[in-house]
């Protein structure tokens, strides 16, 4: 994967998502395999509890996953998400990314979304990436990085 963030447009739970249309603002990707289950929804919670944060910094947040739009309107009015969720049904971005990887559960194996953020500067530029994510204290991980940058 090169420096720069691949450009995507997407529809998303705030209208269509495109990152070029993003220019100037830092932009938060995180990736999180699924909608509605406990990691998924501790990291939307810690993002959507940061949100203002973020924001204030003039940094742009998003979560992506392969569920659909509908899936993740439900999820977000469940769980009182604020955080716009883009929906990579497709798992283009995913792929474009180089998070759509192969997993292990219970001795089964399939494809699924390892659990990523990115940082993106308003250029486009990758500043900082994690890979296989925990969530406990990420957030504020990020946040930090973004006031850092």
């Amino acid at each position: 994967m090169s420096d720069m963030a691949p450009d995507f447009t997407l529809p998303a739970t705030s209208g269509e998502v495109s990152l070029s249309a993003l220019k100037g603002s830092k932009v938060v990707l995180f990736f999180y395999p699924r909608d509605d289950t406990s990691g998924c929804t501790k990291e939307n919670e810690a993002f959507t509890a940061l949100q203002g944060e973020f924001e204030a910094l003039g940094c742009r947040v998003f979560g992506v996953s392969k569920d659909s739009l509908a899936s993740h309107e439900k999820f977000m009015a469940k769980k009182a998400l604020t955080v716009p969720l883009i929906s990579d049904e497709g798992t283009d971005l995913c792929e474009k990314f180089d998070v759509w990887k192969e997993k292990k559960m219970y001795g089964k194996t399939f494809m699924g979304i390892e659990r990523s953020t990115f940082l993106i500067d308003g250029d486009g530029k990758i500043l900082r990436e994690w890979r296989k994510v925990k969530v406990p204290g990420h957030a504020e991980e990020v946040l930090e990085a973004v006031k850092a940058h």
